[in-house]
């Protein structure tokens, strides 16, 4: 019992542009240096493409883009966050991962309302609540809203294909 408690609070940070992400560490498999990206033809622009993860073949999709924040060069502190998102294995590259935070019920706030002035801020859409770290905020990221089931379907008939031509 002890450990399923401390599994919940935890969440793994980033950042992307000013703010800092978070993410339940439940969703996140492992945390990879930034490698090679097989591009997917007609794809949405956030969907980077495809990686070879220890001979699985998965999506990468950029952050920064899917949240209409300036796109960035990739240097060695981008680091691919691995999740687990509706039965899909998928790829975040994120600028850096920050640190693993514990963030209580109590200290989840949640999202201010999403329209500042008129303008619908596009990464509140993503985000489920705030999370109060001592004197920072965390934006808390709901991993299921990253992906839509139009855009997983897509992804994952790329990865068959890919996966497919590797075996011939």
């Amino acid at each position: 019992m002890g450990e399923l408690a401390t599994q919940q609070d935890k969440y793994v940070t980033f950042k992307s542009g000013n703010e800092y992400f978070a993410l339940k560490i439940e969703y996140v498999n492992e945390i990879i240096v930034f490698q090679e990206i097989t591009e997917i033809p007609e794809s949405e622009d956030f969907i980077k493409g495809l990686i070879n993860l220890r001979g699985k073949i998965i999506p990468v999709i950029d952050v920064r883009v899917r949240f209409k924040q300036e796109p960035m060069e990739y240097n060695d502190r981008t680091c691919i966050i691995v999740i687990n998102v509706k039965d899909m294995v998928v790829g975040l590259i994120v600028e850096k991962v920050a640190e693993v935070v514990e963030i209580s019920q109590e200290d989840i706030l949640p999202p201010p309302s999403a329209t500042i002035g008129h303008e619908e801020k596009t990464q509140n859409k993503y985000v489920y609540g705030i999370g109060k770290v001592g004197e920072e905020v965390k934006l808390l990221l709901d991993p299921d809203k990253l992906l839509k089931d139009e855009e997983l379907i897509i992804l994952e008939q790329a990865t068959e294909e890919t996966a497919e031509e590797g075996e011939e």
